[in-house]
């Protein structure tokens, strides 16, 4: 029961988090593993979700901070974890198709505690005080990391613009 609750959540912030989907996969069983043994340790007034949240959080953190290698580019991402094919015509997915990378290749450039921000603010919708709850962390210092996120992230949107208007036309 708590793998056919868990799975996909634990599963899409690992992916959002390394941008593999095979490491995802792993993690995601590491983390179920790491779940199940520390169940004992799990204080009944808190929130569960919060629970496994910070745990599978701080698991990842811990993965990357082990690994200390920029994750591939994802390739896979549109396939995975979202659905961009859409009624309108072929030119226009691309071009979303090319921004979702541009995006998500900011993303992984952030570093590990602003990309987790980042990740459960505006990709999952969770509010800051869950967040910081998650992140084991002051509500400010949360509220400074998404901001600081979104501010690096608009440079790399806003640079790559630029970039593609200097192109020469063919």
């Amino acid at each position: 029961m708590l793998i056919d609750t868990y799975s996909k959540k634990i599963f899409n912030l690992a992916y959002q988090f390394t941008g593999s989907y095979e490491t995802s996969e792993d993690l995601t069983q590491e983390i179920f593993i790491k779940v199940y043994n520390s169940l004992h340790k799990y204080d009944c007034s808190r929130n569960f979700n919060s629970w496994i949240a910070t745990l599978s959080r701080n698991y990842l953190i811990d993965h990357y901070r082990k690994t200390k290698l920029e994750k591939k580019k994802r390739t896979d991402f549109n396939e995975h974890i979202l659905d961009s094919e859409s009624k309108t015509d072929p030119e226009e997915n691309i071009i979303k198709k090319q921004n979702q990378k541009i995006i998500w290749e900011g993303i992984r450039s952030l570093n590990p505690d602003v990309r987790m921000a980042v990740i459960l603010r505006d990709i999952q919708g969770k509010k800051y005080e869950d967040i910081a709850e998650i992140m084991s962390s002051p509500l400010g210092t949360v509220k400074s990391r998404v901001n600081r996120g979104r501010i690096k992230l608009a440079k790399i949107l806003k640079k790559e613009k630029e970039n593609k208007n200097e192109m020469p036309a063919n």
